[in-house]
């Protein structure tokens, strides 16, 4: 019989005594001299005195791999538990996020992380959505039916103490924030003061200045509305419009940039030089899944530079979280104001910790490669109201 390696000099004897009990497991042991022989990498015996009566033998079980064995049961157990306990008990305020345990391929604990984040988004009612829409206590957007038969009345509003943009658009009957932003030139909800005027409008529109050479009918192209309920809610007694006109556009919506610049909710980019996009939002085949062809959801963008190039905060918040996890590596995901939520992941060092306030722009880390990753790049995800969003579609371009 060949012995894989030892240490000292093994006799005949030793080795017919090793053979004869190497079916017994889960580790063999001849007792004699103190000197211990291994062999290969899983087993050991002690070989025996020169003596020259017939050694006894004694076989020993070793319950170690025993006990090892149901010490890993135990802590396999706690992992998979201790996540859906916090989950369902623990206020979504509390950082839970940090006693995840992820795996890369892990799809449960990946949708327990999305789970997680949605619960960032507390108490939905007079939030918003990307179109500017109220959203009540489920997250469903209240839509309004206004008759565009009645001409248009505004009123005027006098801001209190506490009023938000959303909670003023909804106690006034109205549905989507643009109405009172648009009308009211505001640039930044958050700038609203008590005391301050605001124009109530009595059904959702924007107001519109006439340029020269338009008409009701190009108008009504341009926005879907028709030219009898144009006369109607302006009040026309003609369809003739002269340059500068202010008109009211019963339904008409803010642009995307400029409602959520409003709402300051406008994400700038969050690395200060240029990338390469190389993965985008949505339905993807990952790296990893090439030979395969799997097709999985890609829950963000990767921004491919190289390692060691600043990550900065997208828009201002609170650090809600700061780690790590075997799919992201290191990151950090930061708490915004009206539902927002932006996770940065795969970083090679972390500069901020929880519970820290952040400005937009401040740095918070260096782009790296740890988790489940291909190569230096930031992973940059976006959640509104605790749904995965494309973070492109929030991005400040310019």
């Amino acid at each position: 019989m060949q012995i894989i390696s030892y240490y000292g000099n093994i006799s005949s004897a030793q080795k017919e005594d090793y053979a004869e009990y190497k079916n017994y497991r889960p580790e063999r042991r001849l007792t004699g001299t103190s000197k211990t022989y291994r062999v290969g990498s899983i087993y050991s015996f002690q070989g025996f005195s020169s003596q020259k009566e017939t050694p006894s033998k004694e076989l020993s079980i070793d319950f170690s791999f025993i006990t090892s064995f149901f010490k890993y049961l135990f802590v396999i157990a706690v992992s998979l538990a201790l996540p859906v306990w916090i989950f369902f008990n623990t206020e979504p305020e509390t950082e839970n996020l940090a006693m995840l345990s992820l795996s890369p391929f892990n799809s449960e604990q990946m949708q327990f992380l999305d789970k997680a984040m949605e619960n960032f988004a507390f108490n939905m009612e007079g939030l918003v959505d990307s179109d500017g829409n109220i959203l009540d206590s489920e997250g469903n957007a209240i839509i309004t039916t206004p008759s565009f038969r009645e001409p248009v009345e505004f009123r005027e509003y006098i801001v209190k103490n506490g009023d938000t943009i959303s909670g003023i658009t909804k106690s006034e009957g109205l549905s989507n924030v643009s109405t009172l932003i648009g009308i009211n030139e505001i640039s930044n909800v958050r700038s609203l003061k008590s005391g301050q005027k605001l124009k109530i409008p009595s059904m959702d529109g924007l107001l519109y200045s006439v340029k020269e050479g338009e008409t009701l009918a190009s108008l009504s192209v341009r926005y879907g509305v028709t030219v009898e309920d144009f006369l109607d809610v302006n009040d026309l007694e003609s369809q003739e419009l002269y340059t500068g006109q202010k008109l009211f556009v019963p339904g008409a919506k803010l642009d995307n940039t400029t409602l959520h610049s409003a709402l300051g909710d406008l994400f700038m980019v969050p690395l200060a030089r240029s990338y390469t996009l190389s993965s985008k939002f949505g339905p993807r085949v990952a790296p990893a899944d090439v030979k395969t062809g799997r097709v999985s959801i890609h829950t963000g963008i990767d921004m491919a530079v190289p390692q060691g190039t600043p990550i900065r905060a997208s828009m201002a918040g609170k650090i809600v979280y700061a780690g790590y996890s075997p799919i992201y590596g290191n990151y950090v995901i930061i708490k915004h104001g009206n539902g927002y939520q932006t996770l940065y992941a795969h970083m090679y060092k972390i500069l901020v910790s929880i519970n820290q306030s952040v400005n937009q722009g401040a740095q918070i880390g260096l782009v790296g490669s740890t988790g489940y990753s291909t190569g230096p790049h930031l992973h940059f995800g976006v959640y509104k109201n605790g749904k995965l969003i494309d973070p492109l579609s929030v991005l400040n371009k310019n």
